[in-house]
C-alpha cells in the first residue's frame, strides 16, 4: 500500500520528486546497452541478459529530462544507447525510499542523490530531481518483484533531441511525460532531506565542500 499523503504544492520547491504515475505504479528510467535492453523488453525482465549485473548498484531516475541529460538523449555512449521506461509498483518504489539514505549522510543499501533538474534542451534548472541508487543487496528484489513493465522509449528521446536541435522547443516539450509531484509522508521527506532549501544546501557546501548532490 502506498504511503503517500497530503496534496501537491503549486510551486516547485528546491527538492521534489516529479514522476509519471498512477494509483499502482510509478515510471522510472534507466539507460542500457543493446545486449541488456533488447532482451529485457522482449522478456519483460530486466535481468534477462547475462550482461546485467545483479552485483552492481543501479541508479533509477523518475525525471524524463534528467534521464535525457544523463544519457545525452541516448547518444552519449553505446552503454546508454537504449532508454527504458520501467513501470514499478509504488509500494516497491517507496520501500526503496524508506530504506534509503541521502548519499552524503551515510552509506546504506539504497542511496538518494538530489541533482539539478534539466529543461528539454538539458539546461540546468534551479531545483533538484531525485536519483535512487539500488544497492546490490536489493537489486534482485528490485528486478524480480518491483518492476511490472518495461518499454523501450529511445525513439521518443531521439525525436526530442531532433526537435531541440531544430529550435522547436515547444514541440519538444510535448514529448515530456506528464510528470506530477509524488507526495510523500512528512517523516519520509525528512529522512530524504526534502525540506532542505537552496540556502541550506549552499551553506552546507560552504562548511563541508562543494558537492552536486546536496
Amino acid at each position: 500500500m502506498s504511503t503517500t499523503t497530503g496534496t501537491p504544492s503549486t510551486e516547485t520547491p528546491y527538492r521534489q520528486i516529479r514522476a509519471l504515475y498512477d494509483a499502482d505504479t510509478i515510471t522510472v528510467y534507466q539507460a542500457y546497452q543493446s545486449s541488456i535492453a533488447l532482451p529485457a523488453v522482449a522478456s519483460q525482465k530486466l535481468s534477462a541478459s547475462p550482461d546485467f549485473n545483479l552485483e552492481r548498484m543501479t541508479w533509477i531516475k523518475p525525471s524524463w529530462t534528467w534521464m535525457m541529460y544523463r544519457s545525452g538523449y541516448s547518444y552519449k555512449s553505446e552503454r546508454q544507447a537504449h532508454i527504458l521506461a520501467l513501470k514499478v509498483k509504488r509500494e516497491g518504489f517507496e520501500k526503496l525510499l524508506q530504506n534509503a539514505s541521502v548519499a552524503w549522510k551515510e552509506r546504506k543499501e539504497i542511496r538518494v542523490q538530489w541533482d539539478p533538474e534539466r529543461t528539454v534542451a538539458l539546461e540546468k534548472l534551479p531545483y533538484r530531481s531525485i536519483q535512487v541508487g539500488v544497492g546490490r543487496g536489493m537489486v534482485k528484489e528490485w528486478v524480480e518483484e518491483m518492476i511490472v513493465g518495461i518499454e523501450d522509449v529511445t525513439e521518443r528521446a531521439r525525436e526530442m533531441k531532433k526537435l531541440v536541435d531544430e529550435g522547436k522547443i515547444a514541440e519538444a516539450e510535448k514529448l515530456v511525460p506528464e510528470e506530477r509531484e509524488y507526495v510523500l509522508s512528512e517523516g519520509l521527506r525528512e529522512e530524504l532531506s526534502m525540506n532542505t532549501t537552496k540556502e541550506d544546501a549552499d551553506q552546507w557546501k560552504l562548511e563541508h565542500g562543494k558537492g552536486n548532490s546536496h
